[in-house]
C-alpha cells in the first residue's frame, strides 16, 4: 500500500510540473520604475543572471544593470543583482558586434526597441539594431548559453570587456585554444574583493582582432586592470556563433566542472525547455485560480523574483569560496550567496519556511560556515564580502523563525553560538546598546532604528535559547528585547531618539533623518514585531493604539527633511515601497479589527502590483516586495518571524493550493478559517517551556540646556511616571569626592560645566544610568553665519561652532554644520578687541558622501565689523579622491592682532567632477569648531 501512495504522489507531482506556470511570468515587471529589476535568463537560485545591461554609470536606477526606459545595450554580462538599491556585478560581459571592431563602449554599444525584445522564465532576446544581430540568451544555474545569429555577412566579432560595470582589480584572460578561453576577473564595488572566474567555449575558431592590456601582453596570456579583447570570425549571412560561458567563485578548475557537467549540451532549445522545467517546478509549489490574466502574471513574477536569489555559490563538486577568502568544500548542504537580510527576513525568508524548508536549511548552514570563517553571521552578504549594508544582525530572525517552526537539518547548538555572538559584539552601536539599553545620537547615527531592530534580533536570540533550555540566556536577552521602551516617548507616542540624555528636539514626526534607516519615526513607531501586546500597553489600550495606527494612513503623504528615494508608495506616511512599513496593516488584527486589514492590504495589492515594467512600487530588494505580495494575496502574513503563525487577512484569489514538501496539500479560499490559516504548515508545532523573565525599567530623560551663560535649571522625568528617580552630579569641585545617588525631588540649578546621571527604579529592578552633560560657554562670543545650512545639518545651532565640543569622524550623529552648493561664512564678535595670535577652523571628508574639503580658507580681522583684512589663506592638501572618512583643522599661527571681529570664508569645492558616482551634484562643506586664541 505504502508502495503504491509513493507511486500516486509521484505521479501527481509530476502531473503539477508539466504544467506551464512560466507561462504567467513577465520578467520586465519592476524593470521600470524604480524596481530595479533584470529581464534575463534565470534558473531558480542559479549562479548566473545572464541579462542585457543598459546601464554602466553607477546610477541608482541602473543597480540591476538593465531599466526600462533604456535603448542602448553595452553587452550581455553574466551577474545580476535583483532590486537592490546599490549597484554590483555584471561580470563577464560579451557583447557581439560586426564590422570594424572597437573596445570603446560608445562603439561597441547598439540601440534596440522593445518591440523586438522578448523575455520569460530561463530565456531572453532582443535584436541589436546597429548590425542587425539577433541574441537568445538562456541558462543553466552555472553555465550561461548565448546564440547570435549575424544577419549580414561580414566580419563577426565578440567584445569581452572586463572593465565594464566594476573597478577592476586584477584581469587574466588565457588562451585555450581557437574556440576556448579562461577569464579571471577581481573586482570592486558594492561587495570590495570579488572573485569570478569563467570559461568561454566558442561554437567556431576565433581569432583575436583587438586587446585593450596594459599588463602581460603576450600570445595566450593577458592581464592587467584594463583588459579588453575583441574575437573576430567571417561569417554568412544569417550564420550563428553559439557561446557557452560556465563561471565559477573558486577557480579554472571550477569553471572547467561546472562547464563539464552543464555545459554538454549544443542544443539551445533543449537548455532553453530545462530552464523553463525547472521554473515549472518551483514555480508549482503554489497553485492559484484567477481569471484575470493580469493577476497571474503578477503573482508567478512574484514568485520567480522569490526564487531568483539566494544564489547557489558553489561549483557542482560542492567547492566555495569562504568569507576568509579561502576555499572549502560544503558536506551535506549547498552554499549560497546574496543575502538581503534587513529585507528577505520579513516576508521572503517566512515563506520558504512554508514552501521550501530543505533549502531554508542550506541558507542557514551557509550563514554558520560564514561565522565560521568570517567571524560572524552574515548582514548584508554579497558574492563572499560582507558589505555591511543595512542594520542589525537579521540572520538570527531566519534561525530562530527556522527553529520555531521545527526545520531540521542545521546544528541548532552552533546557530545559537553564532547568534550570540553577534549580539555580543560592540560594533555599529551594540556596545552602548548593551550598556545603557539604548543607542543614542550621541553614540551612532540611526540611533532609533538600531534601537527597535536589535531589540527584536535579542528576542529572537531569546526564542531559540528557550527552545534550547538555556534559561539564563533567555532572560537575558528578552530583558534586551525590551530596550524599544526607552526610546518610546509616552507624550507623543512615537519613537524618538535621545540625545544628551534627553529626548531630541525639534522633532518632527514624517522627519527623514540620520536617526532612522531609510524613513522617518512613523516607520519606526511600530516597530516592535517581538511585542505588539506591550506596545498596545504603551499607548493606552486598543482602542488609542487602533487610533495611532489609523493615524499612519491619515497623515500627509509628504515627508520632510532628507530626500529619500527609497520611500514610495506613500499612503498617508505607510510606505509599501520599503520594509520598515510591511507590517504596519496588519496591526489592526491585534486590537480586534481585522476589517481594517482587509481594506488595506487589499487597496495595497491592487494598486501597487501591476503586470507592467513600473508594476512595483518600489525596489524588489531581493524578494521581499513580491513575498510580501505572494503572503498577502494568500491571506496571511508573518508579523513576527520566530513564532511560528501567521496574521491573516482574507485571500486575494479564490483558491490557491500550497505543495509542501512532505507531500500534502493546502487549500486556502476566501471562506477559509483564520484559525486555520493562523497555523497554516505548521499545526503540529509544540510551544517550548516558558522561563519568567525581568520587566525592563525605562531610563529617565534629562532635560536643561546644553550650553548655558551663567546657570541652568535640570529637570529629570521618569518614562513611567510611577518609578523613583535617583541622580547625582559631578563638577570640577567634585574631583577628589565620593558621590552617590539621592532620589530626585525637584528641579535643580547648576553654574559650572556638569555631568548628570540619574536612574529610575521599579519593583526593585533599576534602569540604566542617563548620563547628561551640560556645558558652562567657554566664552560670550557671538557669531553670525553668512551662509545658509542644509536643515539637516544644523547641529545645535550657531553657537555649535564655537562651544569648545567638537564633533567626531561620525558626521551622521549631528556634531557638524553642513552647507552644500556654497562657500561658508562667518563673523565672530569676541565683544571687545582682543589680541589675537591664532586661528582655525575644523573640516571633514567623507568623498562617498558628497562632503569635501573646501578648496582653501582664509581668515580676515576687523575692529568695526565692516572693514576686514586678510590674515591669512590656507589651502587644502586633501585628495577629494581619498575616501577615508577623516577630519582636517585648518589652522594658522599669525602675528599678535588685535581685532574685534574675525571673519571665516571657506571655499566649497564645487560641483562633483566625473570619476565621482555623483558627478554633477553639488559637494558639501562640513565644519565644527572654529577656535579664536
Amino acid at each position: 500500500m505504502k508502495k503504491r501512495l509513493a507511486v500516486f504522489s509521484l505521479c501527481i507531482a509530476q502531473i503539477i510540473y508539466s504544467q506551464n506556470y512560466s507561462q504567467y511570468v513577465n520578467p520586465f515587471i519592476g524593470t521600470g520604475g524604480h524596481g530595479h529589476t533584470f529581464p534575463g535568463a534565470i534558473v531558480p537560485f542559479g549562479m548566473v543572471q545572464l541579462s542585457p545591461d543598459t546601464r554602466i554609470d553607477g546610477s541608482w536606477d541602473g543597480c540591476s544593470g538593465y531599466h526600462y526606459s533604456d535603448s542602448v545595450i553595452y553587452g550581455f554580462s553574466h551577474t545580476h543583482l535583483n532590486g537592490t538599491g546599490v549597484s554590483d556585478y555584471g561580470d563577464i560581459m560579451l557583447m557581439p558586434t560586426m564590422g570594424t571592431v572597437s573596445l570603446n563602449p560608445k562603439d561597441y554599444s547598439s540601440k534596440f526597441s522593445h518591440k523586438n525584445e522578448k523575455a520569460s522564465a530561463g530565456f531572453y532576446s532582443v535584436k541589436l539594431d546597429k548590425n542587425n544581430i539577433d541574441v537568445r540568451l538562456t541558462t543553466t544555474q552555472r553555465v550561461g548559453y548565448h546564440e547570435y545569429t549575424f544577419n549580414k555577412s561580414g566580419t563577426a566579432n565578440i567584445v569581452l570587456d572586463l572593465n565594464h560595470r566594476d573597478k577592476l582589480l586584477e584581469g587574466e584572460v588565457k588562451i585555450i585554444d581557437e574556440k576556448t578561453i579562461e577569464v579571471f576577473r577581481r573586482s570592486e564595488a558594492w561587495a570590495t574583493n570579488q572573485h569570478i572566474y569563467a570559461r568561454i567555449e566558442f561554437s567556431k575558431p576565433m581569432k583575436i582582432s583587438k586587446k585593450e592590456v596594459n599588463g602581460k601582453n603576450e600570445d595566450r596570456l593577458f592581464t592587467g586592470t584594463k583588459l579588453a579583447l575583441a574575437f573576430s570570425s567571417d561569417v554568412k549571412k544569417g550564420e550563428k556563433i553559439s557561446v557557452k560561458v560556465s563561471i565559477s567563485p573558486t577557480g579554472y578548475e571550477g569553471t572547467e566542472k561546472n562547464m563539464l557537467v552543464e555545459g554538454k549540451s549544443n542544443d539551445f532549445e533543449a537548455v532553453r525547455k530545462q530552464a523553463e522545467t525547472d521554473w515549472n517546478k518551483e514555480l508549482s509549489k503554489i497553485e492559484v485560480k484567477s481569471d484575470d490574466k493580469d493577476k497571474l502574471s503578477v503573482f508567478y513574477t512574484a514568485l520567480y523574483h522569490v526564487f531568483t536569489q539566494p544564489n547557489i555559490n558553489m561549483d557542482v563538486d560542492g567547492r566555495y569560496r569562504g568569507r576568509d577568502n579561502k576555499l572549502y568544500t560544503t558536506k551535506g548542504f549547498d552554499y549560497y550567496s546574496v543575502f538581503s537580510l534587513w529585507d528577505t527576513f520579513r516576508a521572503a525568508h517566512p515563506l520558504m519556511t512554508l514552501i521550501d524548508r530543505k533549502r531554508t536549511a542550506d541558507f542557514i548552514n551557509t550563514f554558520i560556515r560564514q561565522y565560521e570563517q568570517g567571524g560572524k553571521l552574515p548582514v548584508w552578504e554579497l558574492a563572499s564580502n560582507e558589505t555591511e549594508c543595512m542594520i542589525g544582525y537579521h540572520s538570527v530572525s531566519v534561525i530562530a523563525d527556522a527553529m520555531a517552526k521545527g526545520i531540521k537539518g542545521f546544528d541548532y547548538e552552533k546557530a545559537f553560538e553564532a547568534s550570540k555572538n553577534s549580539a555580543m559584539l560592540d560594533i555599529f552601536g551594540l556596545n552602548a546598546y548593551k550598556h545603557n539599553h539604548y543607542i543614542s545620537i550621541d553614540d551612532e547615527h540611526e540611533s532609533v532604528s538600531k534601537t527597535v531592530e536589535y531589540a527584536y534580533d535579542d528576542w529572537c536570540i531569546a526564542q531559540m535559547a528557550k527552545i534550547l533550555g538555556k534559561k539564563e540566556d533567555y532572560q537575558y536577552f528578552m530583558k534586551r528585547s525590551q530596550n524599544w521602551k526607552n526610546l518610546y516617548n509616552p507624550n507623543s507616542g512615537f519613537m524618538q531618539p535621545r540625545k544628551n540624555g534627553n529626548w531630541y528636539e525639534p522633532f518632527d514626526a514624517r522627519e527623514v533623518n540620520n536617526n532612522y534607516t531609510e524613513g522617518n519615526s512613523w516607520h519606526y513607531s511600530y516597530s516592535v514585531q517581538q511585542d505588539i501586546p506591550g506596545l498596545i500597553a504603551a499607548h493606552g489600550g486598543k482602542e488609542k493604539f487602533e487610533q495611532f495606527i489609523d493615524a499612519i494612513f491619515a497623515a500627509p503623504d509628504k515627508t520632510t527633511g532628507r530626500e529619500q528615494v527609497d520611500i514610495t508608495g506613500l499612503m498617508g506616511q505607510y510606505a509599501q515601497g520599503n520594509e520598515p512599513s510591511h507590517h504596519i496593516a496588519y496591526l489592526y488584527n491585534y486590537v480586534g479589527k481585522p476589517e481594517k486589514t482587509d481594506a488595506k492590504i487589499k487597496y495595497i495589492l491592487d494598486n501597487f502590483y501591476k503586470n507592467t515594467p513600473d508594476g512595483l512600487i518600489g525596489n524588489e530588494d531581493c524578494g521581499q516586495m513580491s513575498a510580501w505580495y505572494i503572503l498577502s494575496s494568500m491571506g496571511i502574513y508573518s508579523v513576527t518571524p520566530g513564532l511560528p503563525e501567521w496574521q491573516t487577512t482574507t485571500p486575494y484569489f479564490d483558491e490557491v493550493k500550497i505543495h509542501l514538501e512532505n507531500g500534502t496539500t493546502k487549500v486556502i479560499t476566501k471562506n477559509t478559517n483564520r484559525s486555520e490559516l493562523q497555523k497554516l504548515g505548521f499545526e503540529n508545532i509544540q510551544p517550548a517551556k516558558d522561563f519568567k523573565y525581568t520587566q525592563l525599567t525605562a531610563s529617565p530623560v534629562i532635560a536643561s540646556d546644553r550650553i548655558f551663560d551663567f546657570s541652568a535649571k535640570v529637570q529629570i522625568t521618569p518614562l513611567n511616571p510611577g518609578d523613583k528617580v535617583y541622580y547625582m552630579t559631578m563638577n570640577s569641585d567634585d574631583a577628589n569626592v565620593r558621590k552617590t545617588f539621592s532620589a530626585y525631588k525637584s528641579p535643580f540649578t547648576i553654574s559650572k560645566t556638569t555631568q548628570v546621571h540619574a536612574y529610575s527604579e521599579r519593583n526593585g529592578e533599576k534602569s540604566s544610568v542617563t548620563v547628561a552633560n551640560f556645558n558652562r560657554r567657554p566664552n560670550y562670543w557671538d557669531i553670525t553665519i553668512h551662509s545658509k545650512a542644509t536643515p539637516q545639518y544644523t547641529a545645535n545651532g550657531k553657537l555649535a561652532l564655537i562651544d569648545g565640543i567638537k564633533g567626531d569622524v561620525n558626521w551622521r550623529k549631528g556634531e557638524w554644520h553642513g552647507y552644500q552648493g556654497q562657500d561658508f561664512e562667518a563673523v565672530i564678535d569676541l565683544k571687545s578687541p582682543q589680541q589675537i595670535t591664532k586661528l582655525s577652523s575644523t573640516y571633514l571628508q567623507d568623498s562617498r558622501a558628497w562632503i569635501l574639503m573646501p578648496k582653501k580658507v582664509e581668515y580676515y580681522a576687523s575692529m568695526n565689523g565692516k572693514d576686514f583684512i586678510l590674515l591669512k589663506s590656507i589651502d587644502n592638501t586633501i585628495d577629494a579622491k581619498d575616501e577615508k572618512v577623516q577630519i582636517q583643522d585648518f589652522g594658522t599661527e599669525i602675528l599678535p592682532t588685535e581685532a574685534r571681529y574675525i571673519k571665516v570664508k571657506a571655499y566649497y569645492y564645487g560641483k562633483l567632477p566625473e570619476w565621482h558616482q555623483g558627478a554633477g551634484g553639488e559637494a558639501y562643506i562640513f565644519i565644527d569648531e572654529i577656535s579664536v586664541k
